[in-house]
């Protein structure tokens, strides 16, 4: 049986080249696991590659409930950055920015990183007031960013239109040249071809049931729809029902779960050579490599776990775009797509150990976990392997709600994706 289908094509249209694995590991689970991780995207395949390439940990499981990189790696608008205002997200994600900086050279797959540049745009006072301040404070902590003036930002990025009458004028934006985007479902192939080479096991179609606990309430395995499986150690990795799956050990978290809209057009020859953001419409839009014009939304204002997103939501973001840059208003939308987003109360992610022995979450990333992905793996995985923080997810626990230690980027970011 094969381990996943979506590979498969790739794998035949290579002619079977020898770097390509030509026969994944048999999807039969082991007796026991020193670590299995629950989620298969970009964050859960990550840490299991690092759990082997740093810890030489390769007795791991990735266990997903349908294929790997089909939730919300596959639904991302590929956007990296890591020009986030609190020092502590500063690091993790600066952290991100450099992994990703080496990342094909290391996965040895090219996960088309493309540092294009992320101008983000300001509209009024309060957006120059609250850029700058993002621009000092990233340059304290060594972090690239720039303020640019409108016609600096029209320099920039060509196709913007930074003149004439304009609900949302461009009065100047903030511009890091290091940002830019990477091909979303490849970050999860590499990942997975890589860990699979290490000795991880990859079980897809496997969806956890429950999580099992000894008396003494340690983690015991997960049941899951093809048996238990016992491990020493559960991850779970799980964007948009993390909170389903941790319920199972009967740990609460404080998160709600958003749906989270994007959409693309019809491919065009290269015509827009940035991401550009703005916080005040909620929208940005890119180019993909296809050609295709990649342009996100912000959250839906109300809970659910549906992948479908209101109507008037994308509706608002295309007549945004539409103004700014007035050219595409001749471009026809091929497809759009909703995720499914956990939110913490001050927008930042969760990534820590749990009151519950042996067993470790990394959740609440909101908008922002594609750009954390090798990141947020790499300290995951060290979390994991030491059972302790690494100095950089420390401040990320649980316990900093119950103690009012926020790392507020819900009222301080300028725009949360």
């Amino acid at each position: 049986m094969r381990r996943f289908s979506a590979i498969s094509l790739f794998r035949e249209a290579l002619g079977g080249h020898e770097t390509w694995p030509r026969q994944w590991r048999s999807p039969e689970p082991k007796p026991a696991y020193d670590v299995v991780i629950v989620g298969g995207g970009g964050h859960g395949l990550a840490t299991a590659f690092y759990l082997a390439e740093r810890y030489g940990l390769t007795n791991v499981a990735v266990v997903e409930k349908g294929w790997i990189g089909g939730g919300n790696t596959g639904r991302n608008t590929t956007i990296i950055r890591s020009n986030y205002l609190f020092d502590e997200s500063a690091r993790l994600y600066e952290h991100a920015l450099k992994l990703w900086e080496g990342l094909s050279q290391q996965l040895n797959y090219n996960v088309m990183y493309s540092p294009r540049g992320v101008l983000m745009l300001a509209h009024n006072i309060h957006d120059v007031q609250s850029f700058k301040r993002h621009v000092h404070a990233n340059r304290l902590n060594g972090i690239d960013n720039e303020w640019l003036s409108p016609q600096e930002c029209k320099e920039f990025c060509p196709p913007l239109n930074v003149g004439g009458a304009m609900r949302y004028p461009i009065l100047g934006g903030a511009l890091q040249r290091r940002g830019g985007t990477a091909r979303h479902d490849a970050v999860a192939w590499g990942y997975a071809r890589a860990a699979d080479a290490r000795g991880v096991d990859i079980l897809e179609n496997c969806e956890v049931l429950g999580i099992r606990r000894a008396a003494s309430g340690r983690v015991e395995g997960i049941e899951t729809s093809r048996g238990f499986i016992r491990a020493g150690k559960i991850g779970v990795v799980a964007a948009g029902n993390t909170s389903v799956v941790m319920n199972m050990a009967g740990v609460r978290l404080p998160l709600e779960s958003f749906p989270l809209q994007a959409l693309v057009s019809e491919p065009v020859k290269p015509a827009f050579p940035c991401v550009v953001m703005s916080n005040t419409i909620h929208a940005y839009i890119s180019q993909s490599d296809k050609g295709e014009m990649v342009i996100g939304a912000g959250t839906d204002a109300y809970t659910s776990y549906s992948q479908r997103g209101a109507l008037h939501i994308a509706t608002h973001t295309l007549d945004a775009i539409c103004e700014l840059v007035p050219m595409f208003r001749r471009l026809r939308m091929l497809r759009n797509w909703g995720g499914i987003v956990d939110v913490t109360p001050d927008r930042s992610p969760i990534v820590a150990k749990t009151p519950v022995p042996g067993l470790y979450v990394n959740c609440g990333w909101g908008t922002g976990g594609f750009k954390a992905t090798p990141g947020s793996g790499d300290v995951f995985a060290w979390t994991i392997a030491k059972d302790d923080p690494h100095p950089i997810n420390a401040p990320f626990t649980i316990e900093r709600f119950r103690d009012g230690v926020m790392i507020d980027e819900a009222a301080a970011a300028a725009v949360a994706h």
